[in-house]
């Protein structure tokens, strides 16, 4: 099996991201921690061509920059257009013969403010103030683990431990249902031996 597949046409010599039979060699909360091991790895003359580092348990984080506002929304998009105008500008005047270029800079950079104005302000108009603020947004790893290939695992694994390299341990899910408690024993009727019926002694006979 592999982890990723390699591809058509994949060139000899060249690393692709997937392994024929990967084994784990460890999890780490943090990247610097994955790349520590396999940097340890390469110190002692281990394959490391043979390591692949994965990214699992994915998340995506976004961070709000910015309130957004007509007069923001309107700025950004002239600014936008300015630069827009200003590239299409350079570019024309590159392979445009005219008798004054800056004449030509300027209207394009002209037409490149109307257009990223009207542009970002009709767009913002179909928002409908449901989204009012800018923002960044990034997709991380919570985890990373290292695999090998599985005739480089044991070795892998034993010059990490004495490194004292060791991953986070996989925790098992925890049961849904409590185990049922243990049955009682019971006697032959049926009845615990507590709860038994219990007789007296016979009376001696009276002389």
């Amino acid at each position: 099996m592999s982890l990723q597949p390699k591809g058509p046409g994949g060139r000899p010599g060249f690393a692709t991201l997937s392994l024929d039979y990967p084994m784990s060699l460890g999890v780490f909360e943090k990247y610097e921690d994955a790349q520590r091991a396999v940097d340890t790895l390469s110190d002692k003359a281990f394959p490391v061509e043979n390591c692949l580092i994965v990214g699992t348990e994915l998340k995506q984080l976004e961070r709000v920059t910015a309130r957004l506002t007509w007069g923001r929304v309107a700025l950004g998009g002239l600014l936008s257009g300015i630069w827009l105008g200003l590239f299409v500008g350079l570019i024309l005047m590159l392979f445009t013969q005219t008798s004054n270029p800056l004449n030509l800079l300027l209207l394009t950079v002209a037409y490149g403010a109307a257009f990223g104005l009207i542009w970002s302000l009709v767009g913002y108009s179909f928002t409908r103030g449901a989204r009012d603020f800018s923002s960044v947004s990034q997709v991380v790893a919570t985890k990373y683990e290292v695999f090998c290939e599985h005739k480089f695992a044991q070795q892998g694994r034993a010059i990490l431990t004495e490194a004292g390299i060791v991953g986070v341990t996989r925790t098992a899910p925890a049961p849904t249902h409590a185990p049922a408690p243990a049955a009682s024993p019971t006697t032959s009727a049926g009845t615990t031996p507590d709860d038994a019926p219990r007789t007296d002694p016979p009376a001696p006979p009276s002389a």
